[in-house]
């Protein structure tokens, strides 16, 4: 039996055990909300949960490319972004407990009107829809590469799969099965990090000294990261939907948990690509490195990219159904959520089958959403409605800026890569909190 032939029992086998395992919802409580035996999530079932939907195949690729290309430092600047668990968590937990908001949509429709919730379900719906191409692709160059035979059969089998337990329960199924994937992918990373501090000339000392500790070695990277964690995790449903099911004490604790944690794992990956880099690898570091271990290891690496991608895809896909269900109100059942499920698995994996590079002109990336900082920062300040509109297409208006490198040289203050990245948001959230209080300077 080939490698090939290991992936794809590895990805056919653990994905019908999870079907099988898998809650069966009948009511929108169970569909929607998670509640099984009228109990919601404890900390940490959430806590695993947070942690496992966010480390999605996309994000420990790129952890470990960056480990490669900046060593360390570039592994704690991707895990940065960890930190918009800890902010989630703190605002979300406010809005709970002092607006009385049972949702994200509930607030900006009180606050800011309709029209306001349905210009914030637009971006989320695009982030939605490009998580699924763009993690079944990560999955898919396992199996074979871009454009091949395996690599389309592949996605098309592993969204199936996907899809497949996700109807059968929805949130109840993404948060059950987000446990058995946390424990899976801490069991696996602990295989790949001993494998790789086995090597005798490899040692923590040599991780920590990995990294030029400069903007042009990974710090612009690392203070965009954190910039941009006070706006981007509300425009993740995934994430905000798991912040209103349980208490909020618990949900607190378990978002201030996954905020270390998470982090914690994201920088444990990253040292895969440090071991890349001091082995004078190229190319992409978590395949380069299982490569390197044999046949077993690349398994190994190839099973938590499975593990991690479903995690996420599974959390989109229940996502998505509770916005067109339960915040746009569209539908009133469980069946119209399923149905909802069917039409973004669809409609996400056509971009497969087509250029994504040139989709990832049109993504919502975290700069195009950092219009929402002060909505969320400053949720209490009254501001005419006109504040999110000013705010938000700024925003938007910053992240085209730098997507199609319009953003002048003269405003960044830093060189290497990432500066662009930066500084963009520097100027970006500032203009845009300016812009949020600007009709209410003038009202006054």
């Amino acid at each position: 039996m080939g490698i090939m032939d290991g992936q794809w029992i590895i990805m056919i086998v653990s994905s019908l055990i999870l079907f099988f395992l898998s809650p069966f919802a009948k009511t929108t409580d169970q569909f929607y909300k998670a509640i099984q035996n009228r109990k919601a999530p404890n900390t940490m079932v959430l806590t695993g949960s947070l942690i496992i939907s966010w480390i999605f195949a996309k994000s420990i690729t790129n952890a470990a490319n960056l480990g490669l290309e900046f060593g360390i430092l570039g592994g704690l600047a991707y895990a940065a972004y960890y930190l918009s668990f800890a902010v989630a968590g703190i605002l979300i937990y406010q809005l709970r407990t002092k607006g009385n908001y049972t949702s994200i949509h509930q607030f900006l429709t009180h606050k800011f009107g309709k029209q306001a919730m349905l210009l914030f379900s637009i971006l989320i719906t695009i982030r939605l829809f490009n998580e699924v191409w763009s993690n079944t692709m990560v999955i898919g160059s396992y199996f074979g590469t871009p454009g091949s035979w395996g690599y389309y059969v592949s996605i098309l089998v592993f969204t199936f799969l996907i899809l497949a337990y996700s109807l059968k329960g929805g949130l109840s199924s993404s948060i059950f099965t987000d446990v058995i994937q946390m424990v899976l992918f801490s069991i696996l990373l602990l295989i790949i990090l001993w494998n790789v501090f086995s090597v005798e000339s490899f040692t923590i000392t040599k991780v920590i000294q990995s990294s030029t500790w400069s903007f042009e070695f990974g710090l612009n990277l690392f203070f965009a990261a954190l910039l941009q964690s006070f706006s981007y995790p509300f425009h993740d449903p995934v994430l905000t939907d798991r912040a209103f099911i349980s208490s909020p004490k618990v949900t607190r604790k378990s978002f201030l948990w996954a905020s270390f944690l998470g982090g914690l794992c994201i920088v444990l990956f990253s040292t895969i690509g440090v071991y890349a880099k001091f082995e004078g690898m190229s190319g992409d570091a978590a395949i380069a490195v299982g490569k390197a271990f044999g046949v077993l290891i690349l398994v190994v690496i190839n099973f938590i990219m499975i593990t991690s991608a479903a995690s996420t895809i599974d959390s989109t896909f229940s996502s998505f159904s509770k916005l067109i269900v339960i915040d746009l109100k569209w539908g009133k059942t469980v069946t119209f959520g399923r149905l909802s499920m069917i039409v973004l698995a669809v409609l996400g994996t056509i971009p497969v089958f087509l250029n994504a590079e040139i989709l990832s002109a049109t993504t919502i990336s975290g700069t195009m959403i950092i219009g929402l900082t002060p909505v969320f920062l400053f949720w209490k300040m009254k501001v005419p409605r006109i504040s999110f509109y000013l705010s938000v297409i700024t925003g938007l208006l910053f992240g085209f800026l730098l997507v199609f490198n319009w953003f002048p040289n003269e405003l960044q203050f830093t060189n290497g890569k990432y500066a662009d990245l930066l500084w963009v948001n520097v100027w970006g959230i500032t203009t845009c909190i300016i812009l949020y209080c600007l009709p209410k300077w003038i009202k006054k």
